[in-house]
């Protein structure tokens, strides 16, 4: 409870001045000492170690080449770290992005793949400043779970030609169907050397995982496969063969094409990617907060991910998120604070330089058994299955999400899924706005030639037609009509409109209008909608409002 109240603000002038003050100043001004210092340093290579093989892997799968992972891990990882919202956040390439990646590099080569990462960060630094992070993690439930999914199995296809060894006769395609297709067309070119290595690296990893949860089962795997494969001369592809080796050292820092056809070119790419962005970073935030009772601030964690994007671009890398997986290692590693994502950084950076020529003997079969797991760990199961029995239309929105992810693209499946989850409440919020009479003897008896009616619920534009509609069949040979709002939780400018419009319809017909129950808030929207140039009495309950049109 402690560490939670330290990070909520206690009155809205210094959470205001705290919204953009970076978690690591936060840590600082608590009190760091050499202990915390200690654990910070333990949880950093945990992560570095964890990120290490990751980071390539999801770089290859992007079609690009594995240094611009370690570049994304490296450079943006610090920055992160360094100017971030949360305090266990660990940036570097995703999984998610890996489709969306490789997608810009077919389309616009990897000059187009920079240029659309600064823009992102450029956008991303827009929502940070806006503060718009708060609106981004209202992403429906079933949308989220619908591209996880429709992302892993992506994922999983783009990796088929490499756990089985597969040499394709054209270019892998990018369309699911057609991947398919050619993949089938090249099973005459098993490697059964590859889709061993492929096999013995998921089994490791899910056997430490499972005996051994502490232990680096990702790192342990590739480095067994690597290994196996050199001592006994497997003939399998690696990174040396593929790419020619990793550099042992980050490159200078080159702006990407910034020029006004290349920009309008891939700002859709860019967009997607911003969309991503935001929506794991700060999903990953909320997963460290659940975690650690801590609370993160979202606006700063954007602008946070705007400058890494910015900055992995400049040095030639992938697009930068925070990492839900990584994240959470962090946590259950012992992380104090932003430190230990600092020098995750750091330890990722010494590997490179250190062990740059080793790197060029991993399978590619193993890194391809790596993204098999991340691809399965992704899909949240039980969440599937929980949204396929729902009787409420979340089924409807994960099926939509998730094919149209699939079929189409990532951007299609989230604003068609969004759009169809906002539909399907609207629905749901106007089916509990009601409207009937007040029945009470009381009332009756001051006046029976006056009707009350009460609304409840969400009075809203969804809801606003269907009630204007049964007021308006209110029998006219009553003297008097009040209607009760004093049970609305929501008004908005329809459904203020459409009240106006029945006490003109009133008026013209010769029937006295109260309105009850309406407070100070609620009376004044009103009467900006021109309520008040009406005859509407208004009165605080509905005895009184018939009492005042008795007068």
């Amino acid at each position: 409870m402690d560490r939670l109240k330290a990070d909520q603000a206690p009155n809205h002038k210094t959470s205001r001045r705290a919204e953009f003050t970076p978690k690591l100043l936060t840590v600082l001004a608590e009190g760091y000492g050499a202990k915390a210092f200690g654990a910070d340093m333990m949880a950093g290579l945990t992560v570095a170690i964890v990120a290490l093989p990751l980071s390539m892997a999801i770089a290859i799968a992007s079609g690009t080449t594995p240094e611009r992972g370690l570049y994304t891990a490296i450079i943006g990882g610090f920055l992160i770290s360094l100017l971030g919202g949360s305090r266990f956040q660990i940036g570097g390439p995703a999984g998610a992005f890996i489709v969306l990646v490789a997608a810009t590099v077919s389309q616009h080569g990897l000059s187009g793949m920079l240029t659309a990462t600064f823009l992102a960060g450029l956008i991303l630094l827009a929502l940070g400043a806006l503060r718009l992070g708060t609106y981004i993690k209202f992403i429906p439930y079933p949308v989220t779970v619908g591209f996880t999914a429709g992302i892993a199995l992506i994922i999983f296809s783009s990796q088929i030609k490499d756990l089985l060894g597969l040499t394709l006769t054209g270019p892998d395609p990018a369309e699911l169907v057609a991947k398919y297709e050619s993949l089938g067309a090249a099973l005459g070119s098993f490697n059964a050397a590859a889709f061993g290595l492929a096999v013995l690296t998921i089994a490791v990893i899910v056997g430490l995982k499972r005996w051994r949860p502490t232990w680096p089962g990702m790192l342990i795997a590739v480095v067994l496969a690597g290994g196996l494969a050199l001592l006994v001369g497997l003939p399998v592809e690696t990174i040396g063969t593929r790419f020619g080796g990793v550099p042992s050292s980050l490159p200078q820092p080159m702006l990407p094409d910034l020029s006004l056809p290349s920009v309008f070119a891939v700002l859709p790419n860019a967009i997607s990617f911003a969309l991503l962005g935001a929506i794991e970073s700060l999903l990953s935030a909320v997963v460290a907060d659940g975690m650690t009772g801590r609370r993160h601030r979202s606006n700063l964690e954007l602008l946070a991910q705007g400058v890494a994007n910015m900055a992995a671009a400049l040095f030639g890398g992938v697009p930068a998120t925070g990492t839900i997986a990584r994240t959470a290692t962090n946590v259950r590693a012992g992380s104090r604070g932003p430190i230990s994502g600092l020098l995750h950084a750091v330890f990722i950076l010494a590997f490179m330089v250190l062990a740059a020529p080793l790197m060029s003997y991993i399978p590619l079969a193993a890194l391809a058994g790596v993204l098999a797991v991340v691809s399965w760990n992704m899909v949240e199961k039980h969440a599937v299955v929980l949204l396929a029995r729902s009787l409420n239309g979340d089924t409807l929105v994960l099926a939509a999400t998730f094919l149209l992810t699939v079929l189409k693209d990532l951007t299609y499946g989230i604003v068609v899924g969004f759009a169809l989850a906002a539909l399907l409440f609207i629905g749901r919020m106007a089916k509990s706005a009601g409207v009937e009479s007040d029945d009470d003897e009381e009332v009756r008896e001051q006046d029976p030639d006056v009707v009350v009616y009460r609304l409840s619920g969400a009075f809203f534009f969804g809801a606003a037609g269907t009630v204007s509609a049964v007021l308006d069949r209110i029998n006219s040979g009553h003297s008097g009509l009040v209607i009760d709002v004093s049970r609305v939780s929501l008004l908005d400018s329809s459904a203020a409109n459409a009240l106006v419009g029945v006490a003109q319809g009133a008026e013209k017909r010769g029937v006295r209008f109260a309105l009850s129950g309406a407070g100070a808030p609620l009376r004044a929207e009103l009467e900006a909608h021109g309520l008040g140039r009406t005859r509407t009495i208004f009165a605080p309950d509905s005895a009184a409002a018939v009492l005042a049109l008795k007068a």
